[in-house]
């Protein structure tokens, strides 16, 4: 079972902007089984628009960030990160034994 947090720093966490995460950060989800815990933060500093989220792994953490000149556009740059960053870490924990297969034979 996955466990999502939002919370906002100087901008409310509209139920909008709350969808529009859990919608983009839930792909991320259904991609890899092994996620325990994903919190996201949202903040704005002038006119910097900022997303960022720690994701929890059996193992590690994985920790992204985005800055755009609007809140939807930082979501979906940091969901793109998030995403990378995940498919590497799910493709090193699996490559890493295939290669130990291909050496000793």
């Amino acid at each position: 079972m996955m466990r999502m947090q939002m919370s906002g720093h100087h901008v409310e966490v509209t139920p909008a902007l709350r969808s529009y995460l859990e919608k983009k950060i839930g792909r991320v989800a259904r991609r890899f089984d092994h996620l325990i815990d994903i919190r996201c933060i949202l903040s704005v500093d002038k006119l910097r628009h900022k997303a960022e989220s720690t994701v929890q792994l059996s193992g590690s953490r994985l920790h992204a960030e985005a800055v755009a000149p609007d809140m939807y556009s930082a979501i979906d740059a940091l969901s793109d990160k998030i995403a990378g960053q995940v498919r590497r870490h799910k493709e090193r924990a699996h490559d890493h034994h295939a290669a130990e297969g291909r050496r000793r034979g």
